[in-house]
This record gives structure tokens, C-alpha cells and sequence, in this order.
């Protein structure tokens, strides 16, 4: 994939800017929602392994010990899936909806300086003779030859979640 050229970055920044504060207040909301459910099944799963203790030591000391070890291995994987399967969720949610946002940029009042902005990138990055076209999501995609270039809202949205090292921020609390 190429990287922009430095020039670039002062004709994007108006869009990183709104993709990050639209991205910042999304993924705290997220997040937030995110660490509540985790709460609620980390506890959860802490109320089943304490039943499940109790139940084997009850059953005989040799036994119980290992049940319940194994129970309760079982109850924190299982546990961990689910937040997992939780977190998978939440992100795939943010990433819809960052991109549904980006879509939307096409009514921002920029947006056509935007679209020249991103015009002359692909220019420079494929060439004059590159056919460019504006997309149905906002953006632009260019062609020349074997090489496409995608400078769509959404997939420009997708680019900077991604580049974002707060993003593995959102799963340590």
C-alpha cells in the first residue's frame, strides 16, 4: 500500500480531525458501555465459580478440589469468550458506525475541498492519466491500469481507527 506524501497530510487533516473527535467520543462511549458488560459477566462468572466450589468441596475433599479446579477453569474460559465475542462486537459496532459517520461528511460545507484535496493525491500517486471517480460513500477511488487507489470516507475512516494506538486502549479498563 503506498503512503501518502507529506504534502497530503495538510489537505486530510480537516477530515483526520473530524474522524478523530467523531472516532474519541464513539469509542469512549463504547467503551464505556463495553466495561460495564464485561463487569457484569466477570461477576457473574465469579458467582458461578463460587457456587460450583462450594458444591465439590461438599462431594469430597480429593474430588471437590479437582472439579472444581476444572469447573472453574471452564467458567473463566468461558467467561473470557464472552468477552471476547463482547469486545469483537463493540469494535465491529464502532467501526459500522465510524463509517456510516464518514459517509455523512459528503453534507460537511469542506467536503468539496476535500474531494480536490484527495483528487490531486491520486494524481500524484498514479499519475495524470489516472481515472478518477468520486464514491457513492464519499471520497474518491482512482485507477490506472492494475492499480487502484480507494480514498473513500469510509475506507480513509477505517485507516486512521486503525492507525490509532489508543484503539487496543479500549480493552485495558
Amino acid at each position: 500500500m503506498s503512503t501518502l506524501a507529506p504534502e497530503s497530510n495538510a489537505a486530510l487533516a480537516p477530515l483526520r480531525q473530524a474522524l478523530w473527535t467523531s472516532a474519541e467520543g464513539q469509542a469512549a462511549d463504547i467503551r464505556d458501555g463495553a466495561s460495564w458488560e464485561a463487569a457484569d459477566l466477570l461477576a457473574s462468572a465469579r458467582e458461578q465459580a463460587a457456587r460450583i466450589l462450594v458444591d465439590a468441596t461438599r462431594a469430597g475433599v480429593d474430588a471437590a478440589r479437582s472439579q472444581a479446579a476444572l469447573r472453574s477453569s471452564r467458567v473463566r474460559r468461558k467467561a473470557h469468550e464472552l468477552v471476547l465475542a463482547r469486545r469483537g462486537t463493540v469494535l465491529a459496532e464502532l467501526r459500522r458506525q465510524l463509517r456510516e459517520h464518514a459517509s455523512g461528511l459528503q453534507d460537511d460545507p469542506r467536503y468539496p475541498e476535500l474531494v480536490t484535496g484527495l483528487t490531486e493525491q491520486c494524481r500524484k500517486l498514479l499519475g495524470p492519466s489516472a481515472k478518477i471517480s468520486e464514491s457513492p460513500n464519499g471520497g474518491v477511488v482512482a485507477e490506472t491500469g492494475t492499480h487502484r487507489l480507494d480514498l473513500s470516507c469510509p475506507v480513509l475512516a477505517e485507516l486512521a481507527l486503525d492507525s490509532m494506538p489508543e484503539e487496543s486502549e479500549l480493552w485495558t479498563r
